[in-house]
């Protein structure tokens, strides 16, 4: 019975689950950090009372962008820039809201259609990977079970594995080109909030302590991702050996 077939029937060895404990850690944490910090500089208000809608359009029409709508919608930190519909949609709390967090968090989405409007790679390259993602982040999991299960009964079946394992990749795939195109994003709201002069030097770094701790949560999906890939990939060459 080789290495393999035993490291993938119990998908762990002491190194590794050490590894995928200390990811889980690290992704509670950026949970916990950004909720935190959004709260803190939610309570430190801009000098100049600018709310995150008007500082959205303020960036907006700057760029040239002047026929982008910023709309208002529900939820807690549901905030987006769609670039199907081109609209930047802020949640209850950061459109009305004067807060530092509030401002970095609208800048942040306008970045995204300061992007759009760019021609940004990672940001087309994300879009254009998005409906196969999609399928295949939904099939996934189904077909590597289905593929192990019916790999008792023949081998052949292991590619049914193999198959959903690609389809698992396409989302760490899509996670990985999310990472540039966040920084990236929040690089631009931050030079944008100062060019425009919308939150003072000491509020600015508030509004980065905001978008810094939300990048944190996206390194953590991915890392997440990476170690629930290797996984899987590990069982089923077991399952092959």
């Amino acid at each position: 019975m080789s290495y393999w077939y035993l490291y993938g029937m119990y998908g762990y060895n002491g190194l590794f689950i050490l590894i995928f404990i200390a990811v889980m850690i690290f992704a509670v944490y950026a949970q916990i950090k950004v909720k935190r910090t959004f709260k803190k500089y939610s309570g430190q208000y801009s000098e100049r009372g600018i709310t995150g809608a008007e500082a959205a359009r303020r960036v907006l029409d700057a760029n040239g962008l002047s026929d982008v709508p910023v709309q208002r919608i529900s939820g807690e930190l549901s905030d987006h820039y769609d670039p199907s519909t081109n609209i930047v949609s802020l949640s209850d709390s950061v459109y009305s809201g004067t807060s530092t967090a509030s401002i970095g968090v609208a800048c942040h989405e306008v970045g995204h259609a300061i992007q759009n409007a760019r021609n940004y790679i990672p940001g087309k390259i994300r879009m254009a990977i998005v409906p196969i993602t999609n399928v295949g982040t939904r099939l996934a999991i189904p077909l590597i079970i289905a593929g192990l299960i019916l790999s008792i009964f023949s081998q052949m079946f292991i590619w049914v594995a193999y198959i959903g394992l690609i389809g698992f990749a396409l989302s760490v795939v899509f996670q990985l080109v999310t990472l540039p195109t966040e920084f990236d994003a929040s690089r631009r709201a931050i030079v944008t909030i100062r060019q425009q002069g919308i939150l003072t030097e000491h509020e600015v770094i508030g509004a980065r302590r905001v978008l810094t701790a939300a990048a944190l949560t996206y390194v953590a999906a991915l890392a997440v991702s990476l170690m629930q890939f290797l996984r899987f990939a590990l069982i089923i060459l077991g399952r092959r050996d």
